[in-house]
């Protein structure tokens, strides 16, 4: 399949959702050579999830395909993953030098720009390409705004719409200390 058959397969997800009364217009398909391996659509109506966006749904079912046996991935089934070691990239900042490899060789093609959530996200799933079809300022004229979330990843905490502050440090420390110390981490 080609860009636009995946966006269009995409779009057809999101007129779907609407039609149904299950969200807004947003559908996602994710492709890997060529070939659609899930398609999501926004659920947040039909589930009263907030988190229940096209993009995130599909993530869910495109690792649900790629990973059969998940939740019990056993180690020795982990190199046969999402959870595959694969190096870090050239020139990236990441100190860790290889990671789970999740969804890296993939793209996502989207109705409309992912919203903050969707692109943490996608950058946590490492998909290599996003496409989408109506950009911010579309979304933002039918209702749905997510630019000022932008705006605001970009004040200090204090001046943030919701309140965020860190409180009890040692608290925390104690589950990080446990990461850092476990000498079979597997990181992603």
């Amino acid at each position: 399949m080609d860009h636009k058959e995946c966006l269009t397969e995409a779009v057809r997800l999101a007129t779907e959702s609407v039609v149904n009364g299950w969200g807004g217009p947003f559908g996602a398909v994710i492709a890997r050579d060529g070939e659609i391996i899930a398609r999501g659509q926004n659920r947040v109506l039909l589930t009263g999830d907030p988190t229940a966006h096209a993009e995130v749904e599909t993530i869910r079912k495109a690792i649900q395909r790629l990973n059969p046996e998940a939740p019990s991935i056993a180690e020795d089934y982990q190199n046969e993953s999402t959870l595959q070691y694969v190096p870090r990239p050239d020139g990236s900042p990441d100190p860790v030098p290889e990671r789970a490899r999740m969804l890296q060789g993939c793209s996502i093609y989207i109705s409309g720009a992912p919203c903050p959530m969707c692109m943490s996200a996608i950058y946590w799933a490492r998909i290599d390409a996003v496409y989408f079809s109506c950009d911010l300022d579309a979304t933002r004229a039918i209702g749905f705004d997510d630019a000022y979330q932008y705006e605001d990843f970009q004040r200090s905490l204090d001046q943030r719409r919701i309140k965020i502050e860190q409180i009890h440090p040692e608290l925390g420390a104690e589950a990080y200390k446990a990461w850092s110390d476990k000498s079979d981490r597997h990181p992603y």
